[in-house]
């Protein structure tokens, strides 16, 4: 079956923003892992499986993708007010400085990306971002993605693969795991995005919770270990 151009245009649009190449740094954070193998927690396949599958899905599925959804929307009604308020949640809610300092330089660095693409229907966006003070990743991400004409459920489920690509290509790094391994490891992960997508897409905002202590702990443990690969 043909894939109608009006289709495919959103769907290439989508693989570029979920991409590894995309120029934002992700691939310098661990976000707490690197301490979880450093302490022992992180071992082996089974135990980088459970600790990325777990907060995945009570703790990014559970926050960050709903957060996802409700930018988009706002980018969508150019909700300024919106998403200048959710922007700022955001980057409250990070729990330790080296998850803070992340999703910032992620986010100034979407918000060159966005003025480097030359995309006419990136402009409003991009004044939109100027207007804050720190812009977080998700929030430049999710105004992309909502000028793109991408869908929520096409755009939330692309944004937890790329996060769980990343956790997953820090697990090789860092346990070490062979390549085998990691492709296991995302063939886990991607089988659970389609229902942890549409569980965020649903998550009203007074039941989001980024509850997860032990990734927390993780992050502020991070900051003072003494041989490091990654910057979170």
């Amino acid at each position: 079956m043909t894939v109608p151009h009006a289709a495919a245009l959103p769907l290439a649009r989508l693989l570029q923003l979920a991409s590894p190449a995309l120029p934002v740094g992700a691939y310098t954070y661990s976000q707490g892992l690197e301490w979880a193998v450093e302490c022992g927690v992180v071992r082996d396949e089974a135990t980088a499986g459970r600790w990325i599958g777990d907060l995945l899905a009570h703790g990014i599925g559970r926050y960050e993708a709903p957060l996802v959804a409700a930018l988009m929307a706002a980018w969508s009604h150019g909700d300024r007010r919106e998403i200048a308020r959710l922007n700022a949640e955001f980057i409250a809610s990070r729990e330790a400085a080296e998850l803070r300092a992340e999703t910032v330089q992620m986010g100034f660095s979407m918000r060159r990306l966005l003025a480097d693409l030359r995309d006419d229907a990136l402009a409003p966006h991009g004044e939109a971002l100027a207007a804050l003070d720190e812009v977080a990743f998700p929030t430049a991400w999710a105004g992309i993605a909502a000028a793109w004409g991408i869908a929520v459920d096409a755009a939330v489920t692309a944004y937890l693969w790329s996060w769980a690509e990343n956790q997953a290509m820090a697990a090789l790094k860092a346990v070490p795991l062979g390549q085998a391994a990691g492709q296991r490891l995302l063939a886990a992960l991607g089988a659970e995005l389609p229902r942890i997508a549409a569980a965020a897409i649903a998550l009203p905002e007074a039941r989001w919770s980024n509850f997860a202590p032990a990734f927390a702990i993780a992050c502020a443990r991070h900051e003072t270990q003494y041989s490091r690969l990654f910057r979170s």
